[in-house]
């Protein structure tokens, strides 16, 4: 039992590993550049080792969106939601996104934004775990924006939807324009944008924070 308990733990070890550079290789060429030879080869690992842990190259491209839906969770989603509901807790899921593709959590900037760029227009598996990923992050900061105006904070007719996808696009691009040009400008313009946006919605003196 203890040798089987230690072969499962090395596993695990390997299986970490593993995706820890699949992330970084994906976010910057794409789920579609992942191969289990490249990966034994670049972490001095047998391609049967690799291949006996994943299956396939299609499960080792889905457990890497997975674990990248992980990191970003434990980035972004969580630590926003220890902020009390309200424009507070909007903010600061912006500020924390912002963060996470600023700081290049992942090398490529926003992971899932390269992901839906090379499976949109495609079908299958990969393209359904893009699309699951998009909506539940949109439904997240739908979510947070009606506890925002069920708190009192949001004006009772602030469009919820339209207001989550302006504040998505003003993310996605800040995203795309720094990695496309390696400069921070459309950081601070996104968070202007969304300061505006929080400041044109806010329920009477209710204080919406300042970009910086």
């Amino acid at each position: 039992m203890t040798r089987l308990d230690g072969r499962v733990e090395r596993g695990n070890r390997t299986r970490q590993l593993v995706l820890r550079r699949t992330v970084e290789i994906a976010s910057v060429e794409g789920l579609e550049a992942l191969t289990v030879g490249r990966l034994a080869t670049e972490l001095e690992l047998s391609k049967s080792g690799v291949f006996a842990l994943f299956g396939s190259k299609q499960e080792l491209q889905l457990a890497t969106v997975r674990e990248a839906a992980r990191i970003f969770t434990e980035r972004v989603i969580r630590p926003a939601g220890e902020v009390p509901a309200g424009i507070g807790r909007v903010w600061q899921l912006c500020e924390l996104w912002l963060e996470y593709s600023r700081g290049r959590v992942f090398p490529g900037g926003c992971f899932f934004y390269g992901v839906m760029a090379e499976f949109d227009a495609r079908t299958g598996p990969l393209h359904d775990a893009a699309v699951r990923a998009q909506r539940d992050w949109s439904a997240h900061v739908e979510r947070t924006i009606k506890e925002a105006r069920t708190a009192g904070e949001l004006r009772a007719d602030t469009d919820v939807a339209q207001l989550a996808f302006e504040l998505v696009a003003l993310l996605e691009t800040a995203n795309a324009l720094s990695v496309l040009h390696a400069e921070e400008t459309a950081y601070r313009r996104a968070r202007a944008g969304i300061a505006r946006r929080l400041r044109d919605t806010a329920a009477g003196e209710v204080p919406v924070p300042e970009a910086p």
